[in-house]
């Protein structure tokens, strides 16, 4: 009976070796999470027949440490939650492991090769989107003419009124540089992505006076409405004009007729150097392609040639009330059943669903210096067990010579 009570005593400790060994070895893999052997004893009735590996555990709830990679499809998450993928046969896949690329199909993709989930944004569009597989477009980004333009400066309370009358009735002639106080330039686009320079001209009305009239040009030339604005001030140098917006319009043959709206609001009056802090323009030329990242709240960003930055994708974490009952497929892949309770598909940092850190990824959580000294314990069992069965064995012999 003690010969095969050792002999399951080396079995178990065999599969414990296993184990141990596996986790050593994927000490610098991506999202591990470290494996356990559960010892449980054998009983035939109520007599003790041995011992063997009832249970594998993983420490999933544990999470290893940050490692900062630099690449902009890479993501950790700071908290619970993980990953979901689907595989080709439509099996929901969850991982902490956040390495994503684009595949030839354009879909986003996981180190495996299955496609990230979350919800299909459409850039410009409040909607949360479609939830399934996320698409990034790379087809070339059509043109947006320039419908507004922000602009906010400190007009210098210092200015004198010049002494130029302000004349912009010749394209040809630029107008005197005596005849305005500032000048302004803001690049704006047509309906065909054409670039055109939008230039406002402040000139102080009077020295008594808190106005300044904002003369505008398209391209050196006077718009067909909306050439010129005043903006007046209180006395303590804040915008009283009101509405504070101008309604330029302008026709730039073959495109589409422009029609922007210029806004001041935030300009001010005050003593000082005349200072701009907002000079912002709406629209862009045609784009192409050039590449995807993540941002922080999940989002999947497109980015263009032109500069453009459009969110077209939002990853979603899953979090389990039960997140121990997940079912390994891999050392750092699980599938849910009916014990993991509820699911949530949530957006990374809302609920109960952890922040991402981009160009990051989650380390293993396997503690090198725990699996040594279990290596050591598992050693001394199995030399204890070998004694076992040695002494079993010369017991025996020893009985044999005396018949």
């Amino acid at each position: 009976m003690s010969f095969n009570i050792a002999m399951s005593g080396l079995q178990s400790i065999t599969e414990q070796l296993t184990s141990i060994s596996n986790n050593i070895a994927n000490a610098g893999t991506y999202g591990y999470k470290a494996q356990r052997a559960n010892f449980s004893s054998m009983y035939a009735g109520t007599q003790a027949t041995g011992t063997q590996i009832g249970s594998t555990t993983q420490n999933i709830g544990l999470t290893g440490g940050v490692l900062s990679t630099g690449r902009a499809l890479d993501a950790s998450i700071n908290g619970r939650g993980f990953f979901v993928s689907k595989t080709v046969s439509g099996e929901s896949v969850y991982s902490r492991v956040g390495i994503f690329t684009k595949d030839g199909s354009d879909f986003l993709v996981d180190s495996a090769g299955r496609r990230v989930q979350g919800n299909q944004l459409t850039p410009g569009s409040a909607s949360e989107g479609v939830p399934g597989d996320i698409k990034v477009p790379t087809q070339t980004l059509e043109a947006k003419a320039t419908s507004s333009i922000d602009f906010a400066a400190n007009l210098s309370a210092d200015w004198k009124k010049p002494i130029v009358a302000f004349d912009s009735s010749d394209p040809a002639v630029p107008p005197d540089a005596s005849s305005y106080n500032m000048t302004k330039v803001t690049l704006a686009f047509d309906s065909q992505g054409k670039s055109h320079t939008i230039s406002q001209y402040f000139v102080r009305d009077d020295d008594n006076l808190n106005s300044v009239t904002v003369h505008t040009l398209v391209d050196g030339k006077q718009p067909s409405a909306g050439e010129n604005v005043k903006l007046t001030f209180d006395a303590n140098g804040k915008l009283t004009t009101t509405p504070t917006t101008l309604e330029l319009a302008y026709n730039p043959a073959p495109a589409a007729e422009m029609a922007i709206t210029l806004d001041y609001l935030g300009t001010t009056f005050q003593a000082g150097e005349a200072t701009t802090s907002v000079n912002v323009a709406d629209g862009y030329t045609t784009g192409q392609f050039v590449g995807v990242e993540l941002a922080g709240d999940g989002k999947v960003i497109a980015k263009y040639s032109n500069g453009e930055q459009q969110a077209v994708g939002q990853i979603k974490l899953a979090t389990f009330s039960n997140e121990d009952a997940l079912i390994p497929v891999s050392d750092t892949s699980w599938t849910a059943n009916g014990d993991v309770g509820t699911i949530s598909l949530d957006n990374p940092g809302t609920s109960v669903a952890g922040s991402l850190a981009t160009s990051s990824l989650e380390g293993s959580n396997v503690d090198i210096t725990a699996e040594l000294v279990n290596l050591m314990g598992s050693q001394r069992n199995y030399q204890a067990n070998s004694k076992v069965i040695t002494t079993e064995n010369q017991m025996l012999q020893s009985l044999m010579q005396a018949l």
